[in-house]
């Protein structure tokens, strides 16, 4: 069985579109187990707040290192364990592929994480996670309909949801290009040794934009 947990501040939106068709009759057989996480509930203060401005300056707020950190705590998650995989939806990550979904289906647990406002703090992306995953070049609200995509999409390659023989005469064609987005960061500037890149401390907006220039 593959256990799918996906990591969410907005949980309602999968009551429907998880829990009908294919994706409803593979959790009835046990052919996965899915486990959606509210992140909200590991924001910092009375106010669980989640995000915060970036540093060196920009629009939108940027998702926190430790409220993700603490959430995938919760749950027993952690990289580079054998059979699982977490991963970040984030439009500047790997395409995703019939391949991969090959791939994904094959582990014991996969974990989504979707992302939301204007980035996630992209330590994120370098310590806490084994895959960043796009479902194609273009701009979504957040990760919720791509991690509903990975998810149906993995769960139908799952042995036993659907016929073999159906999987057979599917083809896929993979031609789009990769969107890609400079690093972003937010508070704390220090989280377990982990540090904020000191040029987006500076205050100096030219070192700042000839430093995401290069980074993008």
């Amino acid at each position: 069985m593959l256990k799918i947990d996906i990591i969410t501040l907005f949980s309602k939106m999968f009551v429907g579109p998880l829990n009908e068709s294919i994706m409803w009759r593979a959790q009835d057989k046990k052919f996965i187990e899915l486990n959606i996480v509210d992140l909200r509930q590991f924001g910092i203060t009375e106010r669980k707040t989640v995000d915060n401005r970036p540093y060196g300056g920009g629009a939108g707020m940027i998702l926190r290192i430790d409220v993700i950190d603490n959430c995938l705590k919760s749950i027993k998650a952690k990289p580079k364990t054998k059979d699982t995989k977490i991963v970040l939806l984030d439009a500047g990550g790997e395409k995703f592929t019939q391949k991969k979904a090959y791939e994904y289906s094959s582990l014991k647990r996969l974990i989504l994480i979707c992302g939301h406002y204007e980035g996630i703090d992209h330590r994120v992306h370098e310590n806490l996670v084994d895959e960043i995953i796009s479902i194609g070049d273009y701009v979504l609200t957040g990760g919720e309909i791509p991690a509903m995509v990975v998810a149906d999409t993995v769960t139908r390659l799952v042995p036993g949801v659907i016929k073999e023989k159906s999987l057979k005469e599917e083809s896929f064609s993979d031609s789009l290009e990769e969107v890609t987005e400079y690093p972003q960061y937010t508070r704390p500037e220090i989280y377990k040794n982990l540090k904020v890149p000191s040029v987006l401390l500076t205050g100096n907006h030219k070192k700042i934009d000839k430093w995401r220039k290069i980074k993008k």
